[in-house]
């Protein structure tokens, strides 16, 4: 088969989510499949994270914009080479495009109510392009591949959609996530704490950063530790603003905020915090959990959506919708040894349920099953 896969954000150096399912699925089907003939269509970038193979061909397209890019210079490319099958990986797929498709369709969250503001216009313009694109192309899919059962429930049931053409495959997470030891020779560059509380956010409002921010306010006042906050991936800007909001600037000095951390640095930044926060509203799978869990630290995470199917029955979740709950939990760890061994020990065991290795096969399973 000659197989196309959409992996168009890769070579970016700030990475994110659906940027390292790509990457990680394709490292996986390289060492996988010695067969078939892979074309894997990327924009340009400066971290040239995947190298080619005798059967997998890297396809480097230029375009000003991610629009361009995906609806004229991608399926021009996939015409030319005459495949038998194009995999688009990040929620979104040419409307015109003469091949059987497979759109990988991480969560259908830009169909749904908004569960607050979003300050960030990048990610409103994305929710628009999402919202125009995906109802075009879902007959055109040959299959649509999710995350999770507990998505490929809510996309079916949304979207009417026939269960034979969904399926659910499961994200993995990279192997250099595990217990580092001296992690403070890299956490050094983002906290002077040795000991710490980790909480990755963003401006999307499913991330929950406010109610977050307001659960550590109730913890502080709690615990005789008061452990600092290294809050990653937002800007002091917007911080500052939710403290002003919730009535908490109080805590600010409590709170570290260096921005991005680099993904070679997060195993270090895992292994060095106390407890990891993954206190979102709504997610459709969770790596960042895995990965926390596989460093050996404890993740205080939700009840719902799909946090209960990735973090199990013996993971400490609570209704992430009250401060005071996320608060409890923290004081428990802190103050109950036992509790937060065997939180620990769940975690590195939990975690060996997933890897890439198996969402590479179950992928390969989907391509050769496309005719």
């Amino acid at each position: 088969m000659r197989i196309g896969i959409e992996a168009q954000r890769i070579f970016r150096k700030n990475k994110h989510g659906m940027d390292f399912v790509a990457l990680e699925a394709i490292k996986q089907l390289q060492l996988l499949d010695k067969e078939n003939e892979y074309y894997i269509f990327v924009a340009g970038g400066e971290d040239k994270c995947l190298g080619e193979t005798n059967n997998f061909h890297i396809i480097e397209l230029d375009c000003p914009t991610y629009p361009l890019w995906e609806q004229w210079a991608l399926p021009r490319a996939v015409g030319r080479l005459k495949l038998d099958v194009l995999h688009c990986t990040s929620n979104t797929a040419p409307i015109y495009v003469k091949v059987p498709l497979a759109l990988t369709l991480h969560d259908i969250i830009f169909l749904e109510p908004r569960q607050g503001g979003n300050k960030s216009l990048y990610q409103n313009l994305g929710r628009v392009y999402r919202r125009f694109v995906v109802p075009k192309i879902l007959s055109k899919c040959s299959k649509i591949i999710t995350v999770s059962k507990f998505e490929k429930k809510r996309i079916g049931d949304f979207l009417k959609l026939p269960d034979d053409k969904l399926v659910a495959v499961y994200n993995g997470y990279n192997s250099y996530f595990q217990p580092v030891k001296n992690p403070e020779t890299v956490t050094g560059k983002y906290i002077d704490s040795a000991d710490y509380i980790f909480f990755l956010g963003n401006t999307d409002p499913k991330k929950n950063v406010p109610g977050t921010l307001k659960a550590y306010s109730l913890y502080l006042k709690q615990s005789k530790l008061k452990l600092p906050l290294l809050l990653a991936d937002i800007k002091e800007d917007y911080l500052n603003s939710i403290l002003r909001d919730e009535g908490i600037s109080e805590i600010r000095e409590h709170i570290v905020c260096p921005g991005y951390i680099e993904n070679k640095d997060l195993p270090s930044i895992y292994s060095g915090a106390k407890v990891f926060l993954y206190t979102s509203f709504r997610e459709s799978f969770g790596i960042p959990l895995l990965e926390a869990m596989a460093c050996g630290t404890p993740v205080v995470t939700g009840n719902s959506s799909a946090l209960p199917e990735i973090a199990g029955d013996g993971a400490a979740m609570v209704d992430v919708t009250k401060p005071q709950l996320i608060a409890d939990k923290l004081i428990e760890l802190e103050k109950d040894e036992s509790y937060y061994k065997s939180q620990v020990a769940y975690g590195l065991e939990r975690v060996k349920l997933f890897s890439w290795k198996s969402t590479a096969e179950h992928l390969l399973e989907i391509y050769t099953s496309i005719k």
